[in-house]
């Protein structure tokens, strides 16, 4: 064959593979016989050995390419990927809907677009040109992890789309139910240990460094929305959707579009008891505003959108024996009953242990060690014993009691007024310690990858970290004193341990464990005062004049940062080089909004910014006072048009609507600084 026959064949047979892909895959229905299409994916992988100048990286042939990575690399989500509030019965949907209305400008009705929750990895997929060019998991929502490679493995994600066209796309990949039989049966019969469900054995392939393991798992996905796109035209979701399996990404089937919250309720209770005949697993309803521009009047909380809420099913309940109860120390000195159950499956998983929280609830629930109790799953997730079969009781049940002096280092416990715990106030208790440095390394705070419970444990028991400002101070030498860490492993956990010196000052304040300071307020915090020395510097009333820093928050900031072991700790990190500023996006002054262009205006933004993304140009527009609306009416005030600007531009001149262009919005907001 000729080098130039040889060029075309294979651009034919990629252009039939990926047809035929498509319609297997996505679609689920076979035009072709599975030796048919063996045999064209043979002839490909001959005739690009033969000339491997025309292999390209969106060849069918390279779903399983790619050497194992020695670590996911980060990614930084240009559009925050947010989880859902819950809602857990139809009064909650009627809430729901109610605070909709309430958001929505006078006289608006909602409608809503349902979606089955499917129960596996939310992940991001970039497209460039129509081209498949990266993938990551969510993360906590601001940055995520490279999984491109093991992405590529999932047949039913086309390496190529249908028009050339650039956005992100965000859904949810899942290890269908057959799969998970199969990986299980090998995994049992290879005497190793099984997955507990297929959403963990979903993340557990996906998280796998070496793709080839990726790609023997079958794993499938379902497109639920567009994170960014260079089109502006799209006005609904349900159109969003029906976009996406234009361009041949494979959306779930189910979808419904609900005209309001009665055929929503409708659609929600018609899934309850249909879940179990489903090829995969779902653990609820997504219902959202289905029109975009109301969607962008309704805006987002600081961990949610407003728009969008998950139905989650009914807790399925079952009956088990609560054999003992174990005590633990939390990081903040907390101790906590943990009933330990005889091992029994509920809402797919296999359940041992419970949170009993504290005494009084045992006294309340009449708990004895030795019951039958009924356990679920809270939000089919975390497990609580709901309460005691009594008239099953033998007599031989035992009383428990709390302690009167810690489980780990034996100082008496106390209980703070106005609480219910009981708390150890040893600074040096080794399981405080243990938590609180876990805590430290965790994925909200510094997110130090390779730094689990299992390796702090073995840090702290060698004598090796006392405190966060330790793990700072490792070598390769101690570190490969460890079991299981190999030079390679050590190199990754010191690479990752130097990176996280340039963290923004939010991340080492959540990850300082200060009470009562979650991920939020540390944010707030970081932004407000800009260093650490200035908060520790705040007095109780700055920080109160702080917007959503509380009494009670501030007076536990000032008690944190008065203590001498705290000074010389936050010397000790800043000695090793750890970043104490805060490195995101700067507040304005109030001076700034005073003379801000956007004061109480409304804004449209249309056509494509060069210079900022359209995310940044909102978030600018809103810190100075403005209201970024989706589309051009008589109550718009300034219209911001980037390249390709189109009907939005043209209904704005119509009106007689001011229109800058982007290079005039950043000179604007330039003059501000």
């Amino acid at each position: 064959m000729e080098k130039h026959e040889a060029k075309s064949r294979i651009e034919k047979l990629r252009e039939l593979l990926n047809e035929y892909g498509h319609h297997y895959y996505v679609l689920d229905q076979p035009i072709v016989s599975d030796a048919e299409y063996d045999q064209l994916i043979n002839e490909l992988i001959s005739l690009e050995e033969q000339y491997p100048e025309f292999i390209t990286d969106d060849s069918p042939t390279i779903r399983v390419g790619g050497e194992p990575l020695p670590f996911f690399d980060k990614v930084q989500h240009n559009v925050p990927m947010l989880s859902l509030g819950n809602a857990f019965n139809e009064g909650d949907l009627r809430d729901f809907d109610r605070r909709v209305r309430q958001g929505l400008n006078d006289g608006e009705e909602p409608t809503y677009s349902c979606e089955l929750k499917i129960d596996g990895l939310a992940v991001s997929l970039k497209y460039e040109q129509g081209k498949f060019t990266r993938g990551a998991t969510r993360g906590d929502g601001t940055v995520g992890e490279d999984i491109t490679q093991n992405l590529k493995t999932i047949r039913s994600i086309p390496l190529r789309l249908k028009e050339e066209v650039t956005l992100e796309v965000r859904g949810e990949a899942f290890m269908p139910k057959r799969s998970f039989e199969v990986l299980n049966e090998a995994k049992e019969a290879a005497g190793e240990e099984k997955f507990a469900n297929p959403r963990n054995a979903a993340a557990g392939s996906l998280r796998q460094l070496d793709p080839k393991i990726a790609a023997k798992r079958n794993l499938d996905i379902f497109l639920y929305s567009i994170g960014q796109i260079e089109n502006d035209t799209i006005t609904s979701h349900h159109k969003a959707l029906n976009y996406l399996k234009e361009l041949g990404l494979k959306i779930n089937q189910e979808s419904r579009y609900c005209k309001n919250i009665d055929e929503v309720i409708e659609y929600v209770e018609g899934w309850i008891g249909k879940r179990a005949d489903l090829p995969y697993e779902i653990d609820g309803i997504v219902i959202k505003v289905d029109a975009l521009e109301q969607q962008k009047q309704l805006g987002f909380t600081a961990k949610s959108p407003r728009w969008a809420i998950a139905y989650k099913f009914p807790a399925e309940e079952v009956v088990t024996k609560l054999i003992g109860i174990d005590l633990n120390v939390g990081r903040t000195g907390v101790v906590t009953p943990t009933a330990i159950l005889e091992p029994v499956t509920v809402a797919g998983t296999t359940v041992k242990r419970s949170s009993l929280h504290n005494e009084d609830l045992i006294r309340e629930k009449d708990i004895k060690i030795g019951d039958s109790v009924v356990v679920k799953k809270a939000g089919d997730i975390i497990p609580e014993v709901v309460n005691v079969l009594i008239e099953l009781r033998s007599g031989e049940e035992e009383d428990f009691h709390m302690p009167t002096h810690c489980p780990e280092c034996e100082s008496e416990l106390v209980r703070l007024e106005g609480e219910v715990a009981l708390r150890c106030i040893n600074p040096k208790c080794p399981a405080k310690i243990r938590e609180g440095l876990t805590h430290f390394v965790s994925r909200n705070a510094m997110n130090i990858d390779g730094l689990g419970e299992r390796v702090i444990a073995q840090l702290f028991a060698e004598g090796l970290v006392e405190d966060v400002a330790d793990l700072y101070k490792l070598n390769r030498e101690q570190l490969l004193q460890l079991e299981r860490m190999g030079e390679k492993s050590v190199e990754n956990l010191l690479s990752a341990i130097e990176a996280t010196k340039d963290n923004s000052l939010e991340k080492v304040l959540f990850g300082l464990g200060i009470r009562f300071v979650g991920a939020k307020a540390a944010k707030t915090l970081a932004m407000h005062f800009e260093s650490i020395e200035a908060i520790q510097e705040a007095d109780l009333e700055t920080l109160k004049a702080v917007n959503e820093i509380g009494e009670k928050m501030a007076n536990s900031i000032v008690n944190y940062f008065e203590q001498e072991e705290v000074i010389e700790l936050i010397n000790k990190l800043r000695e090793l080089g750890i970043n104490m500023t805060y490195k995101g996006p700067r507040l304005p002054s109030t001076e700034d909004v005073k003379e801000s262009p956007f004061l109480d205006k409304t804004v449209v933004l249309t056509g494509k910014l060069a210079q900022l993304t359209r995310d940044e140009a909102k978030q600018k527009i809103e810190a100075l006072g403005g209201k970024v609306t989706g589309s051009v009416s008589k109550k718009t005030d300034l219209v911001i048009a980037g390249e390709e600007a189109g009907s939005k531009l043209a209904k704005a001149q119509q009106l007689g609507i001011t229109v800058w262009s982007e290079e005039q919005f950043i000179q604007e907001t330039t003059k501000l600084k």
